[in-house]
């Protein structure tokens, strides 16, 4: 809770008074979480997430909103500079970390952040936890006070951009004690995809996602009354969204399916409409979008998300999320989402999904792969910790939303296939994916000199040869 109290302290400071067209606009951005709200139709969820509730009810909330990227870093990275993460080659979870000399990324001449633009246009910038950022910056240039807002006061009529961090899914991890004054949820209440057995430990983790999404709810009550109880909430855009799926072993966090890119976005305050629902296809990089155009600067040219409440405004044909080294494992996932159909492109068809992870030790993790290996899982739920998988997936979001059946391979579908594919690889050409050329040496042996043995990809073996 401290990067709440943090927070208020900067959301106090200075008077309540600003111009009209100068509105403050706040993220809250969880971690770790799907949908699991009740203005989402979450049926164990109904009436236990008022505050996200009632803020989609005086605003809008997105049903078809993804992330760039399904982890942390490199979703943070895209969103804060408003271009895929793979554009810039910031792509790398946890990069720039300056373990080796060669490893720092710095971004080109003329590039810089979101919070930077708003600054200089005269806007009081905080953030109250998480940066998490891809490159080589300084926190006091993104934010005005970037370690303790008690020490600054925002002028007179001066707007503030701030971005506030809820532990989100993560709040699973010790959830007895958040939930102690909550209802808990049953675990035999839940509904498992049908890619994971049907287990207690697996039907454990699923409630305590949900049970998570309640904490958050009382995250952002909390944000809201302080909000309100200094005379800023009326003035206040509010996005409240996450960075990513929820943190279970297959198909969500890291992984490019719908469970880990498919995340809420509800936006509300001035300017914006009240109690509407839109089903258009939404990236995350539209939030930085449309953030500069709510402070009424002009949109950067390097930027490529867009104003979701411009006049103009036409909705997305396609949405790209992209997933490349995790940590200290080497990958390459790129999908396109379509209005109907998700495309999965697996570059890296040389090693298994299931590579190793920073989840590798979990109780259920441990299980299901104990499963795996005594043949005790079914064919779906067996394909995931195989020794391979296919470089092309194609799923009919309508028919299969769990995308269970990859019609890559059905000749009914060969021409959906074609250009989705054709999509994919326009992007890749247009955008100059940083993501198709290798990481450098000096930037692997600052990843192997942190994880050591963890480093299992051929891509080191040349490293610890030297």
């Amino acid at each position: 809770m401290q990067s709440f109290i943090v927070a208020f302290a900067v959301l106090c400071v200075g008077p309540a008074a600003m111009a009209a067209d100068r509105p403050n606009i706040l993220w809250i951005t969880a971690e770790d979480l799907n949908p699991v709200l009740g203005c989402y139709g979450d049926a164990i969820n109904a009436g236990h997430t008022p505050h996200i509730d009632q803020l989609a009810e005086r605003g809008v909330r997105f049903d078809r909103a993804y992330v760039n990227a399904p982890v942390c870093s490199s979703c943070r990275s895209g969103m804060i500079l408003g271009a895929m993460q793979t554009t810039f080659g910031v792509h790398n979870h946890r990069s720039s970390r300056k373990r080796t000399p060669g490893e720092v990324i710095h971004l080109p001449e003329g590039i810089t952040t979101l919070p930077q633009l708003l600054r200089e246009a005269g806007y009081f910038t905080f953030n109250s936890g998480k940066d998490d950022y891809n490159f080589v910056y300084q926190r006091e240039d993104l934010y005005t006070d970037a370690n303790n807002p008690l020490r600054v006061a925002r002028t007179k009529g001066q707007p503030f951009f701030g971005q506030i961090q809820s532990y989100g899914g993560k709040h699973a991890y010790g959830i007895e004690k958040k939930m102690k004054d909550r209802p808990r949820v049953d675990p035999a209440s839940v509904a498992i995809p049908p890619y994971f057995p049907d287990i207690p430990q697996v039907r454990k983790q699923f409630a305590e996602h949900k049970e998570a999404g309640r904490v958050t709810d009382g995250d952002v009550g909390r944000v809201i009354k302080k909000l309100a109880d200094d005379g800023l909430l009326e003035n206040t855009v509010i996005f409240f969204m996450s960075d990513h799926g929820m943190p279970t072993s297959v198909r969500h966090k890291q992984f490019c399916y719908e469970g880990g890119v498919l995340v809420p976005l509800v936006v509300a305050g001035p300017g914006i409409p009240h109690g509407v629902v839109r089903d258009d296809l939404v990236s995350t990089l539209d939030v930085a979008a449309t953030t500069v155009a709510l402070a009424g600067l002009e949109i950067p040219e390097w930027f490529e998300g867009v104003d979701l409440f411009a006049r103009d405004h036409q909705p997305r044909e396609f949405v790209v999320s992209a997933r490349d080294r995790c940590d200290y494992t080497i990958d390459r996932i790129r999908t396109i989402r379509t209005d109907r159909f998700r495309y999965i492109r697996n570059f890296m068809t040389d090693r298994p999904w299931m590579q190793p992870q920073y989840r590798d030790g979990r109780g259920v993790v441990r299980e299901v792969r104990r499963m795996y290996e005594q043949g005790e899982l079914n064919e779906v739920q067996a394909r995931f910790y195989g020794p391979d998988r296919p470089a092309e997936e194609l799923f009919d979001m309508q028919n299969d939303p769990h995308q269970i059946n990859n019609l890559a391979h059905d000749p009914a579908h060969t021409h959906e296939l074609k250009r989705h594919r054709e999509i994919l690889e326009k992007w890749i050409k247009d955008t100059d994916d940083k993501g198709q050329y290798p990481e450098s040496q000096e930037s692997l042996a600052g990843v192997l000199k942190r994880w050591g043995n963890k480093c299992v990809n051929p891509e080191y073996d040349a490293l610890r040869a030297k």
